[in-house]
Order: C-alpha cells, then sequence, then structure tokens
C-alpha cells in the first residue's frame, strides 16, 4: 500500500468542478502524503456533516452533535485510524492472494476498478480530469509507482507483513535525501544525523550477514525509495494538476504497462479468489478516501505519528492469519527507524521563523 500514501493533504483545497484539486507546493521541508481520490466537503467547520434532520434517532443526533463539535485533530485521526484498518485488510488480502494469483494481474485488476471509481467521482467530467500540463512528467510518475507497487508488494507476499511494514518506513528518510539532489532543499545537521541513523535501523532489519542480504527485504527498501521518487514527482506536480488529474494518468499507465504481463500469465480465477481481488482494490480505494480525509481535517504533524500503528496492525495480521512472528531485529530496527522519522517529522512541521516586517 506504500504508493498510496503519496500526497494526502493536497485535498484541502477544491476546484469548481466538485474534484479536490492538489493544493500548492509545500513547503520542501514538509514530507509528502499521497495522492488521492477525494470529494471535497461542503461545509468545512462540520466535516461535511449534514445537520440533523427531524428523522434521525436520538442516538444518531448525539453522536452527530458530538462528531461536529470534535476537534479538527481528533476528527482526522479517527479518519487516520480507521484508513489503517482497511489498509491492513488490503494488505492481508494481497498477501493471501499473491502465493496463487501474479501479481501483475492483482495490480491490473486493482487499477481497473480504483480507476472506474475515480471516474465515477468525477460525475461525467472526464476530459477535464484528462487535461494536464505536464503528460511527460505525468507518465514517469506512473512508472515509479508500478515499480514501487511491483516492489513493495512482492516484498510483502514474500517475507513478514510487520518486516515488510517496518522496512517501509524508512520511505521518509528517502524522501530527505532525494528532497536535497533533485529538489535543491537545505537540510541541517541535525535532519541528516536522523536520516543516517534511520538508515543504521534498515541494516539492523534487513540482518546483513557473510551469504548477503535477504532479496525480498531489499525489495522493500527498493519499494521505499521507488515510494520517495513518487513523493517528489509528485510534490513537482502539486502546483499545476489537479488531483484526480494525477490519479487518472496513474491508472492509464499502470493499465497500459499491465496489460500484455497480466494476459501473458493471466491465471483462470475462482469466485472466492476473484471475491478477495474485489475486497482489496475496494478496501485499498476506501484507504485512500479515508487517509485524505484525515489530512483535509487534522494537522499533518499530529496525524503523521498514527501511521506507525501500522506496524502493530500488520504484526497482529501476519501472526494471526500467517503464523508470522516478527523477528526481534525487526523490532529493533523499527523502533531506530520510527524514532529517526519521528524527529525528523517534527522538525519539518515547524515553520519557519518570519522574516522581520520593514519600518
Amino acid at each position: 500500500m506504500s504508493e498510496e500514501r503519496q500526497t494526502g493533504r493536497q485535498g484541502r483545497a477544491a476546484d469548481t468542478d466538485g474534484v479536490a484539486e492538489a493544493e500548492a507546493p509545500p513547503r520542501l521541508s514538509e514530507p509528502l502524503a499521497e495522492v488521492v481520490l477525494v470529494a471535497p466537503p461542503s461545509r468545512p467547520p462540520a466535516d461535511g456533516l449534514e445537520e440533523s434532520d427531524e428523522s434521525a434517532g436520538p442516538d444518531h443526533r448525539r453522536l452527530r452533535r458530538w462528531w461536529t463539535n470534535a476537534s479538527p485533530n481528533l476528527r482526522g485521526s479517527l479518519y487516520m485510524f480507521s484508513a489503517l484498518l482497511v489498509y491492513a485488510v488490503m494488505v492481508g488480502a494481497i498477501k493471501h492472494v499473491g502465493n496463487a494469483i501474479p501479481l501483475v494481474q492483482i495490480l491490473l485488476i486493482r487499477q481497473i476498478i480504483m480507476s472506474l471509481i475515480i471516474i465515477a467521482f468525477a460525475g461525467g467530467s472526464l476530459r477535464p480530469m484528462l487535461r494536464t500540463r505536464r503528460p511527460g512528467l505525468q507518465v514517469a510518475r506512473g512508472i515509479l509507482t508500478l515499480i514501487a507497487m511491483l516492489c513493495g508488494f512482492t516484498a510483502v507476499i514474500r517475507i513478514p507483513l510487520a518486516e515488510a511494514t517496518a522496512i517501509g518506513f524508512s520511505q521518509v528518510l528517502f524522501v530527505t535525501v532525494a528532497a536535497v539532489i533533485v529538489l535543491k532543499e537545505q537540510v541541517d545537521g541535525r535532519r541528516w544525523a536522523a536520516t543516517i541513523i534511520g538508515f543504521i535501523g534498515v541494516l539492523v532489519m534487513l540482518r546483513p550477514t557473510s551469504e548477503g542480504l535477504d532479496t525480498f527485504a531489499l525489495l522493500a527498501v527498493a519499494g521505499a525509495v521507488f515510494n520517495a521518487a513518487i513523493t517528489v514527482s509528485v510534490r513537482m506536480l502539486a502546483a499545476t494538476e489537479r488531483t484526480d488529474t494525477i490519479l487518472i494518468w496513474q491508472g492509464i499507465v499502470l493499465i497500459t504497462t499491465l496489460a500484455l504481463p497480466a494476459w501473458l500469465w493471466w491465471v483462470p480465477l475462482d469466485a472466492t479468489q476473484w471475491f478477495w481481488l474485489i475486497v482489496l482494490s475496494l478496501f485499498g480505494t476506501a484507504g485512500q478516501w479515508l487517509i485524505t480525509r484525515a489530512y483535509q481535517v487534522g494537522e499533518a504533524a499530529a496525524l503523521a505519528p498514527l501511521e506507525f500503528s501500522r506496524l502493530i496492525l500488520a504484526s497482529f495480521t501476519g501472526f494471526i492469519f500467517f503464523a508470522e512472528i516478527p523477528a526481534l531485529t525487526t523490532w529493533i530496527g523499527a523502533a531506530i527507524v520510527i524514532g529517526a522519522t519521528l524527529y525528523t517529522i517534527r522538525k519539518n512541521a515547524r515553520p519557519f521563523p518570519r522574516e522581520p516586517s520593514s519600518a
């Protein structure tokens, strides 16, 4: 699911077609979230909820009042945790069917279903959605997304869920490096120190030996690297492109590139397999919507640490459904990476000092 974590905060602004549009590029010191499908709220103070009507029961009205009066960060946290729960179902479903169905076939079906949902949300305005000022970068981002998914989901299928999830946290560290190289961002010594410490945590999880490194664990690292590249590409697209435009171009690129290999390695599916493929596609799309709503409602600095609960959910899912027990080195390395990432997020959340106004 890592490719679905690139520009969640872009949904704050809405265009005249009623579809969320990417906001102006965030400050270069901020980590990006993900491009996601979202319908903008009509009344932000109430978080898009309608007022109680006469037909609603007392419990429903009480719940609605509580939700309306809750702080934005509390509502955002509930959206975020709901997103993590449905993502856990999606990743578990991919791991469940991944040993019997080629990954390219899974990704093709998933992308087709997701694209149909995006088009349904567009309400018939497909032509404006396809209009882009940077088609080359859109295609490049789609290819990066494909590589990231192939690497990340292969790791999910082949190694314990907790290990794949923990290694995926290193994406924020790679974003720091990419921001310096590509975006010419200024990074202070403390953030470089946190990045280096985080990479040490990744090495602990990789458990290098004289026989080399685990190939599938390295694929998880590669997935994090390409997800960082996606983050940088989204930052470059954010100034001119709508969120739904980025999503539909991603769908075009993925469906086009996956069609031939999926046809060559196509495996006939039974009813149970179709069920799980539809479930993981719908849950993945729902997770995108929920995480977008989270970043629309709450502050990114308050919500980002909640993503680390994915490690607990992944460990629980892996243990209950796949009899996986994470190694001690996974927990130690994960603790190092999480600590370094939290420090980086905290530094990113600090506003730049204001320039003194001239008298």
